[in-house]
């Protein structure tokens, strides 16, 4: 039970994770293992039913607990996805919800090998005199949620912290950084301290016109002020995941980037700030496209030479809004065909996380504002 101690001015200091026995540190590093197992992702379904209801609407699916229910069932049932998935991210609704032969599904995808999570965040809150930023609330009632969830079959959860640069107005300001990333690390003790494995999701929008160094400079700013809160939190880190944005330059950004300086930036940030005693980085989609993010992905794992961590997928959007579209004009869900197509991008996004994934030309470049006028005008002519 004796904590990694280091010596601070020749007087001993325990290096986190002291309030919990060897046990339960033995756990939580067990289960953050299994979330970096190679060539395996996790699936995000942690949407809210009124996010899922709008993409649901979008494609004319009335938004039901059991048309909820029965998307979900799809995604954890469909053949071989197992191969692909190592974890699953649900919505507190989804935790007691049961497959058609009345397995909840957190037991189904145990069954399967896929360890089931949970997203205890509640609502985003306006961060007052910022000009904008903002704070994930939910931090008062966390113990009390995450020992339910722990009952119900959780075990890791998934804290959002969602960033958005915007060099017009100073934003993000150093007062969100701090309170976003001090956030994540009490969340990520509170989840310990239940028996919750924590993933810390510090999000850095795409929106934006920023360069990709500007968002190299706001994201190493972000993940070095996350890993000293942690550390200063007494989080065990071994006993964390961390789920963070591709860094990117800003959607409309004027510069154009191939995807190799994309994945170089992103492992030199990587480089410079990411613990080697947290075993994966899983990244999400952030409005980003399927082939875009794969591409990215694979392009990062390839340039990752020194960092010994698994870099794999934690995608959403990339991968279900191309589902929903199947549905669209058919009047209800088109499960055998999603089935299908899920399992092709699941394919795609395992290959990318083993660095091994060949797309188009031009797949996850950056075509800045300039390029893409220039290529309309050619296309007009």
């Amino acid at each position: 039970d004796i904590a990694p101690i280091i010596l601070h001015n020749n007087k001993k200091k325990t290096m986190g994770g002291t309030f919990l026995t060897a046990a339960q540190q033995q756990a939580l590093e067990s289960t953050a293992e299994c979330l970096a197992s190679k060539g395996k992702g996790i699936t995000a379904c942690d949407e809210s039913a009124g996010t899922i209801g709008k993409r649901f609407e979008a494609v004319g699916i009335t938004n039901t607990e059991e048309h909820r229910r029965l998307y979900r069932q799809m995604l954890f049932t469909a053949p071989t996805c197992e191969e692909y998935l190592c974890g699953a991210i649900l919505d507190p609704e989804t935790l007691l919800q049961k497959s058609d032969d009345g397995t909840l599904f957190p037991q189904l995808l145990q069954n399967r090998g896929i360890v089931p999570g949970v997203k205890p965040h509640l609502k985003v809150y306006t961060l007052p005199g910022t000009g904008g930023d903002t704070v994930m609330q939910g931090l008062d009632s966390l113990a009390v949620r995450c020992k339910k969830y722990y009952a119900e079959g959780a075990r890791f959860a998934k804290w959002r912290s969602p960033i958005v640069i915007d060099t017009s107005s100073g934003r993000p300001t150093d007062l969100a950084i701090r309170a976003n990333m001090s956030d994540l690390a009490r969340y990520a003790l509170i989840c310990q301290s239940e028996g919750l494995m924590p993933i810390v999701e510090p999000d850095v929008s795409l929106s934006g016109s920023h360069t990709l160094e500007q968002a190299v400079s706001v994201n190493t700013k972000v993940l070095a002020e996350l890993f000293k809160q942690m550390i200063d939190h007494g989080v065990y880190m071994p006993g964390t995941t961390l789920k963070s944005n591709i860094i990117n330059p800003g959607k409309e950004c004027p510069v154009s980037y191939t995807v190799d300086d994309i994945a170089k930036a992103n492992v030199s940030v990587l480089e410079q700030t990411f613990p080697v005693a947290m075993k994966t980085a899983n990244y999400l989609s952030g409005g980003q496209s399927l082939e875009d993010a794969a591409a990215r992905l694979s392009a990062i794992n390839k340039f990752n030479k020194k960092g010994p961590w698994n870099l794999s997928f934690s995608w959403s959007a990339a991968m279900q809004l191309p589902l929903l579209e199947i549905c669209r004009g058919k009047g209800g869900l088109q499960l055998e065909g999603m089935r299908k197509l899920y399992i092709e991008e699941l394919k795609i996004a395992s290959a990318a996380s083993k660095g091994e994934w060949t797309g188009k030309e031009g797949d996850g470049d950056h075509k800045g504002d300039r390029k893409r006028k220039l290529e309309d005008d050619i296309q007009v002519t």
